[in-house]
């Protein structure tokens, strides 16, 4: 339990650094920006592959699943590069609900540094009762693996422009529960309205981006649980993966039309997952196939995607 307070302390001492420091003045991210945070986030979560390969040689973190300390940094790497994947399609689906409430990109960074600290809570809890299940039922990983394989498919013919979220029915629903402006005031996130206190767009979008944020955790949540049902391997990949997100947010939102054939990368890693879950109990499946897969998927879309001709490409502005 030691290791665990230091992580997540590690934890909020970055976060309170990113608001409090470095971000302390609401600003646009420009792109250069963005890809510095990346590479930092990145590189500091691979880095922390050389803790799990401390931790797990000299015993100092709980070990339900008898892991070697080789095999955890696998496992762990893995399952970060699954959850970095997969946050590119949630990657879309934010741009999508900023661009809904119309929301200014110099308040962008704070809704999504509140939106991750609801997100480390819920995935918290999520990973927690997805272990339990594991551990205690050995059928679920059955259902947990037919649920990926059902969203792939759902991926795979789901049309990601048809989201909007002013027509879900979260939205609808917020309004039922509270009063809603359209108007912004600075970075607030409730103002007053003819006597009335009213959510402004900034706290619509941040709790529509909490409650996707759990739809998508219900996939990749499963996914990571596919490579390994070791509590801390499944939470610190997942959680150092979250925190990278806001910054390749704003690295890759900017150029996700030019990424086309990505969305079909993430079905193929998905359904991947999927079977392997489905085999775990009669075939064992190395990590370095899984992690190959994952890269030649990635490698695959963003190829496809720079080679192939866009038929369709985006109508050219005339000044």
């Amino acid at each position: 339990m030691i290791v665990w307070g230091i992580f997540i302390a590690f934890i909020i001492l970055f976060l309170a650094l990113d608001l409090g420091v470095f971000n302390r003045t609401p600003h646009v991210i420009k792109t250069k920006e963005a890809a510095i945070w990346t590479t930092v986030w990145v590189t500091l979560a691979l880095g922390f592959s050389g803790v799990i390969y401390w931790l797990f040689k000299d015993g100092l973190v709980e070990n339900p699943t008898n892991l070697a300390p080789d095999v955890a940094v696998l496992k762990y790497i893995t399952g970060y590069l699954i959850e970095l994947s997969l946050s590119i399609d949630n990657v879309f689906v934010i741009a999508v609900i900023f661009s809904s409430f119309a929301i200014p990109q110099k308040y962008q960074h704070e809704v999504l540094f509140y939106g991750i600290l609801g997100a480390i809570v819920f995935r918290a809890l999520m990973i927690f009762f997805g272990v339990a299940l594991i551990n205690k039922f050995d059928w679920i990983i059955y259902v947990f693996g037919a649920f990926l394989l059902f969203t792939a498919f759902r991926m795979l013919t789901h049309k990601e422009s048809e989201f909007d979220p002013k027509k879900s029915k979260m939205f609808r629903f917020m309004k039922k529960l509270f009063p809603v402006s359209y108007k912004m005031d600075g970075d607030k996130f409730f103002i007053k309205r003819m006597g009335v206190k009213a959510a402004t767009p900034l706290f619509v979008a941040l709790i529509i981006i909490e409650l996707t944020d759990i739809l998508f955790a219900l996939d990749s949540i499963p996914a990571i649980l596919a490579i390994t049902a070791d509590p801390f391997i499944v939470f610190s990949s997942n959680i150092l993966a979250i925190l990278g997100l806001r910054s390749m947010y704003f690295l890759i939102s900017r150029m996700l039309t030019k990424f086309r054939y990505i969305n079909y990368s993430l079905v193929v890693i998905l359904a991947f997952v999927g079977v392997k879950m489905i085999l775990s109990h009669n075939v064992e499946i190395p990590e370095w196939l899984s992690l190959g897969v994952i890269g030649v998927s990635l490698a695959s879309g963003i190829i496809a995607s720079v080679v192939i001709p866009d038929p369709n490409p985006p109508a050219i502005e005339e000044n």
